[in-house]
């Protein structure tokens, strides 16, 4: 456990540097230059005295630094809860094998949870760390040691407790995030509508441009980072209804595989 905290930290850092790279050169090679060419053809149109008909434009509606601030937060948490996923894809494979040589119908004695325990801990401390390795010992162990069926049942619950506690509270970053994209997208909105009423007097005297592009940013922003928070919270949901899934599947597997073969002495 204690090994994974740093390698997932330097994980979320490069990931951080790696989307701000990635959407910013978007930005600079692409969207910007379109969105500023689209703005000045139609500047230039309206300058001329022709009617136009403004057309909405990708370009321009994603052109604002709220927007590519949430673009970054939006592919940094994807990157957190897609390394979450595979994590959870080795729970998972963990699952699917028999880590304890048990034939059917045999009882568990506490003399023999220690036996039992040894293939365990054997394996490599990464796997070890891993939910149903982990889980399993501990049951063995508080069986081995207080030969009480109940308090085995006790070992593996308060596993896969902490499990739960644990995963929920990795994942208060990615809810931090869902959290910060709307807000970015509303200090967008005010920028927006700050400018917009600093041009007013230009509308007064019958120059609109000004005003119709500062409230675009305003209304732009909160649209696109409202968008953007609906899917990151749906991701997230997913990722936790799984990970919730595997931590009962985990306790089921527990229950079936070891605590039903269990009989303490009298």
């Amino acid at each position: 456990m204690e090994n994974r905290v740093p390698r997932e930290f330097i994980y979320q850092l490069f990931s951080l540097l790696l989307a701000i790279i990635l959407v910013h050169g978007t930005y600079v090679s692409l969207i910007r230059p379109k969105a500023d060419a689209l703005i000045q053809q139609q500047a230039e149109l309206q300058s001329q005295g022709q009617t136009i008909q403004v057309q909405r434009s990708w370009y321009v509606v994603l052109k604002d630094f709220e927007q590519e601030s949430c673009f970054i937060l939006m592919l940094w948490a994807c990157a957190i809860m897609g390394f979450k996923a595979w994590q959870l894809q080795g729970e998972k494979r963990m699952l699917s094998r028999h880590w304890l040589a048990i034939e059917q119908g045999t009882t568990i004695l506490p003399a023999d949870a220690v036996n039992l325990c040894r293939p365990l801990q054997a394996l490599p401390e990464q796997q070890q760390q891993l939910l149903t390795p982990r889980t399993l010992l501990s049951a063995l162990q508080r069986f081995a040691a207080t030969g009480d069926v109940t308090a085995a049942a006790d070992a593996i619950k308060e596993q896969c407790d902490t499990e739960s506690d644990r995963l929920d509270s990795e994942l208060s970053l990615v809810r931090y995030i869902a959290w910060a994209i709307p807000s970015i997208g509303f200090i967008g909105t005010v920028r927006g509508i700050g400018d917009a009423l600093g041009q007013a007097h230009k509308a007064i005297e019958g120059d609109i441009t000004g005003v119709t592009q500062a409230l675009g940013v305003a209304f732009n922003s909160t649209f696109i980072a409202l968008l953007i928070s609906i899917f990151i919270m749906f991701i997230s949901h997913q990722l936790q209804l799984q990970q919730e899934r595997v931590v009962t599947q985990t306790k089921r597997y527990a229950d079936e595989h070891l605590l039903r073969w269990m009989k303490q002495l009298d």
